[in-house]
């Protein structure tokens, strides 16, 4: 039987697969659907962030994402703190156009009491777990674990990302294939993110050579077309990396893309643009520097680059975007010691979860 208005509560923080049915399963039974997003200061994840994922998730739905900052203390056995919240709740709604509640969907026994104070139903959904064996505890106390039951868009925006960039023949792909292995061990869906442009080289120059044999890279006529294609698919590959595991290390990133673009075409051309404004938030950028690492012609390489140029080129663009990056220089070791000793404090950093002291803990039945 359907419903009229629906409601789910929570603090999905951070949202996940059990969020997801609990949401779908609403949703089915519920002319109408609003999730109530009430997020506090004492968490380090914002409300406006996971409204905006859940949002995501559920793009193309009738469902209604609501988000409400609540900062007051929970105590189911308090009267005064049940107000509390029922007012918050019921503001949020009413500021949403909805002015009653016919059925409260939750996995906790406190929708039971919820429901009541607004006069409505209540349907109890996998309070067991079984079917998502997932919580919001598990998550934070474990997020490497948890990865894949963390809704997609979150994923894409927890997920630490250390980009590698630098101009031709300074040692990039190296320093990005060392730390890939490097943290492994404790990333096992750690993946590659290559440098796309490399073999889009390799397929451009085959496609040559089918109608002219014997072409060389030097005579790839590239066209800002080229650049588009690129930039748009070396952002596929990270977002492919981050939704597998917590941590990315890409080997170059669009905004490389529309450098090497004004190396080969010119300052008019904009291929890779759109790319670079889509680009998805990341930590921190290691640029390798150039001084004291001779050029080396692998055969891909046209020429010697401006390589000097094209570092500043990295620094200015990047300190322009407001982005964070590190020059790396010296020999392998030493940049290993400089990249492993900063990433190794921003994991914790971006992967620690604060809560207030009255925040409760799901433990789920099998699961430690």
């Amino acid at each position: 039987m359907t419903t009229g208005q629906g409601v789910v509560i929570g603090k999905f923080y951070p949202p996940h697969a059990g969020h997801r049915h609990l949401i779908r399963t609403a949703a089915v039974a519920s002319a109408h659907l609003a999730v109530v997003v009430l997020g506090n200061r004492f968490e380090n994840i914002g409300v406006a962030d996971r409204v905006r994922w859940l949002a995501a998730e559920f793009d193309g739905t009738d469902v209604q994402v609501i988000g409400m900052p609540n900062d007051c203390p929970e105590d189911y056995d308090s009267p005064d703190i049940w107000r509390a919240h029922d007012e918050a709740l019921r503001i949020a709604l009413r500021t949403n156009g909805i002015t009653a509640v016919d059925t409260v969907f939750s996995s906790e026994e406190y929708g039971e009491e919820l429901a009541g104070h607004f006069g409505a139903a209540h349907v109890l959904v996998d309070a067991a777990r079984t079917t998502y064996p997932v919580s919001g505890t598990l998550c934070r106390d474990n997020l490497t674990a948890a990865w894949r039951n963390i809704i997609k868009p979150a994923r894409q925006d927890l997920a630490v990302r250390i980009i590698l960039v630098g101009a031709e023949s300074t040692g990039t792909s190296t320093l990005a294939g060392a730390l890939t292995e490097h943290y492994r061990s404790s990333y096992p869906e750690l993946v590659d993110v290559p440098e796309f442009g490399r073999q889009y080289t390799y397929d451009k120059l085959a496609a040559l050579q089918m109608t002219s044999p014997g072409a060389e890279v030097p005579d790839l006529v590239w066209t800002s077309e080229d650049f588009t294609v690129i930039g748009e698919r070396q952002n596929e590959l990270e977002n492919e990396a981050a939704a597998r595991c917590p941590l990315v290390i890409a080997d170059t990133d669009s905004i490389a893309t529309s450098l090497f673009e004004r190396i080969y075409i010119g300052e008019h051309s904009h291929g890779s643009y759109r790319a670079v404004q889509q680009l998805p938030r990341r930590d921190l950028y290691l640029i390798t520097d150039h001084h004291g690492v001779a050029f080396e012609d692998d055969g891909w390489r046209e020429a010697e680059h401006p390589r000097a140029e094209m570092t500043e080129w990295f620094e200015e663009e990047l300190t322009a975007a407001g982005h964070s990056w590190i020059l790396v220089s010296g020999d392998h070791e030493r940049r290993m010691r400089t990249a492993t000793g900063i990433i190794d404090l921003v994991i914790p950093r971006r992967h620690r979860f604060t809560s207030p002291p009255w925040a409760t803990r799901t433990v789920l039945a099998g699961v430690e």
